[in-house]
């Protein structure tokens, strides 16, 4: 806005349309540079690269002139006001964390409703007076420093806890004393993609060198390391346990065994893939030791029994199978199996009780199943229903566990669980103002562009009639072997009570049915992931649920990447889009913070493989002039340092230059906020306010009150 390239914004208004109201819009001009790279004898422009500086002025302006037409197109949507009303109330109600034991202690978070950051509280066995031991709203007045993760000593003596400043990837590490409740002096900075793991008065944590001053939320993170750090000692003084110079693009995490006998260290250079290392923690200077070769396979240590790991691995297994292996002879042929590979995915395994309770996903629903360490079946953990175990916490020694269990319909319940007499009994259920006989739930599979199967889920209030003429939301991911399980969602939840219908596309590149559903979603074959979601769409309109005039697709982070690529390549198949924090720029991702570990689903332009592939489909390269594109409002944040907002600026940018006719292209561009983690309840009411009030009115929605 201050600079002469922008023109001021024309003043919004709304005009009759037939019978639909529209409201005009006026973006911003924004300026073009003569950027071009040139990728294997080819020349790609590249004219709002200036957008890629997040921190100049000059793209402050841009991001308050284009929050500026933003605002004052919402603002002028005449239900909004109510549909943050009624998600405000929705919002307010007691939910409850899923409690776990450490020393004397049982720890859990509560949330009374509207508190914007849940609080974390310990009690003194199951039957104490429970306390309040961290309080995270007390953090900052706008709620907008956020706890990220907490790790209990084994002893129950010391907590640590890391926190994250609106929003971004960034940790600082702190210590408490659990018993008096004393904040102690420890404080790490420069903490990224870290756990804390304890060892007697101690723990193991993974940081980054400090970055220059204004490169924060951008520069290329490159040279992890670990770190062991004494309680009641300065950063400095932290001992470096492990770092490899040769590959400055490898992610390490360290974690100790319950009873502090073996350090695992995971090595990775992507997403998917680990190295396996171990230490013997009793013996004094003892080097790791590599327990696995390469980046093929995934390898997780559930924990030790005696002298060997229990770990889960997709090894010669793509559904996962659980082994025994003897460090001294880490060899798979010297692996003893478990617990084999069968149909369903192996998703965790959890000592509890001296019995191994597995989880499994079965057509995108969770299944359960108890083992003796043997590997013996002994029983089917009995769940509430078809849905989604959530965090099942239990210890070895302990017959009793809790987990939380959820549905569509069916809002996050804990439940105390008795492992020797599988047994659950409800531990904290949430008193919500919903009545799930309502609403209706199926499971419909359809076929995509190659004859693929695919499943989805489908919500809905119950007497639907397929006529084609209901508002419908496609929602999708496909990507990282990250799986799409039933849960419920408040936000979902106000869409479905205006009679919408809801469905959620298990696509190829997630993690629904193992490792070869999720490799055939990546690199070259990455286009069978829209091909998939896009037949989706199609199954909606010729089996009468919806029709493109009234379809939006929505996805975030790599499925904002989705939502980009299938509203590129298929523009007359949906009214409305929302991608949230996606991956829009696909020949530069690999160029900023953490990006680069995503190309063993990408690939990357620097091979012209990867740039023959990646250039078909990334969605700032397949903007079209003339084109008429759906109704689009993305989002992202100023913070987001997983996803740099640069891949929605120029995403838009070039939108808003090519879009032909009048539907809108929008950002909602949040401050002091990142990628979507730790986001206060009053910043996500604003946002859920905002993105259903773009979609009810842009499909012809009423908001019924």
């Amino acid at each position: 806005m201050k600079k002469k390239y922008f023109f001021f914004i024309l003043t919004l208004f709304i005009v009759m349309n037939g019978c639909k109201q529209r409201i005009m819009v006026k973006y911003p001009v924004t300026k073009t540079v003569d950027t071009v790279d040139t990728y294997f004898g080819t020349k790609v422009a590249d004219p709002y690269r200036w957008l890629e500086n997040d921190t100049s002025k000059e793209t402050e302006a841009w991001v308050e002139a284009e929050n500026a037409v933003t605002n004052q197109y919402l603002s002028q949507i005449p239900f909004r006001d109510k549909i943050k009303e009624r998600l405000t109330k929705m919002w307010n109600y007691p939910r409850y964390g899923i409690p776990f034991r450490q020393g004397p202690y049982y720890f859990y978070f509560k949330n009374d409703g509207l508190q914007n950051q849940s609080v974390f509280y310990v009690l003194k066995g199951l039957k104490g007076n429970a306390r309040v031991l961290l309080d995270p709203n007390k953090f900052s007045s706008d709620g907008t420093v956020a706890l990220t993760q907490t790790a209990v000593s084994h002893d129950g003596k010391y907590l640590a806890y890391s926190i994250a400043k609106s929003g971004s990837d960034w940790n600082e590490i702190h210590v408490m004393e659990i018993e008096s409740g004393k904040m102690l002096p420890d404080t790490l900075r420069w903490v990224k993609f870290s756990g804390m793991s304890w060892q007697a008065d101690g723990f193991y944590y993974s940081r980054y060198d400090e970055p220059k001053k204004g490169m924060e939320l951008s520069k290329k993170n490159e040279n992890h390391k670990v770190y062991f750090h004494k309680v009641g000692t300065s950063q400095k003084e932290d001992q470096l346990i492990y770092r490899n110079s040769k590959f400055p693009l490898r992610n390490y995490g360290a974690d100790v065994t319950e009873d502090e006998r073996f350090l695992i260290l995971y090595e990775s250079e992507s997403t998917s893939g680990t190295m396996l290392y171990y230490r013997d923690l009793t013996k004094k200077n003892m080097p790791f030791k590599q327990l696995t070769e390469g980046f093929d396979f995934e390898y997780n240590v559930v924990d030790n029994v005696g002298e060997k790991l229990l770990v889960v691995t997709n090894y010669k297994a793509p559904k996962k199978k659980l082994v025994l292996m003897d460090p001294q002879t880490p060899e798979p042929r010297k692996w003893k199996t478990i617990i084999p590979e069968r149909d369903d995915v192996l998703e965790s395994v959890t000592l509890a009780g001296e019995m191994l309770i597995s989880e499994y996903m079965q057509n995108a629903t969770s299944k359960a199943f108890i083992y003796n360490l043997q590997g013996k079946f002994i029983d089917e953990m009995k769940l509430p229903g078809i849905g989604t175990l959530a965090g099942f916490k239990g210890k070895k020694g302990d017959n009793i566990a809790f987990y939380g269990y959820t549905s569509f319909t069916f809002p996050m319940t804990v439940f105390k669980f008795n492992v020797q007499k599988n047994y659950s009994e409800v531990y904290t259920r949430p008193e919500i103002g919903f009545n799930p006989d309502l609403y209706e739930v199926s499971q419909v599979f359809y076929a995509s562009k190659d004859k693929t199967t695919i499943p989805m889920f489908l919500i809905y209030k119950k007497g639907l009639l397929l006529n084609g003429k209901n508002p419908t939301l496609l929602y999708g991911y496909g990507g990282f072997n990250i799986s799409l399980t039933p849960s419920f969602s408040l936000s979902r939840m106000i869409f479905l009570e205006n009679g919408g219908v809801y469905a959620i596309a298990n696509i190829r590149g997630g993690g629904e049915y193992g490792e070869d559903w999720h490799k055939a979603g990546t690199k070259s074959l990455k286009q069978n992931v829209f091909d998939d979601f896009i037949a989706g769409a199609e199954y909606l309109i010729s089996e009468k649920y919806s029709s493109p005039e009234l379809l939006a697709i929505m996805g975030g982070s790599n499925g904002g990447l989705l939502i980009g690529a299938c509203m590129t390549q298929r523009p007359d198949l949906f009214k409305v889009a929302i991608p949230q924090v996606g991956v829009m720029d696909m020949l530069r991702y690999h160029k900023f913070t953490i990006g680069w570990a995503w190309a063993s689903d990408y690939g990357t332009s620097d091979t012209k493989e990867g740039f023959d592939y990646l250039i078909k489909y990334s969605p700032l390269h397949n903007l079209k002039d003339g084109v008429q594109y759906p109704a689009t409002l993305a989002f992202t944040a100023d913070h987001d340092d997983r996803v740099v907002p640069a891949h929605t600026f120029k995403f838009i940018a070039t939108l808003q230059a090519k879009q032909k006719g009048n539907n809108p292209v929008l950002v909602r561009i949040e401050t002091k906020a990142g990628h979507g983690a730790g986001m206060p309840i009053t910043k996500q009411i604003a946002e859920t306010t905002d993105l259903w009030s773009f979609v009810f009115f842009n499909l012809g929605m009423k908001f019924k009150e």
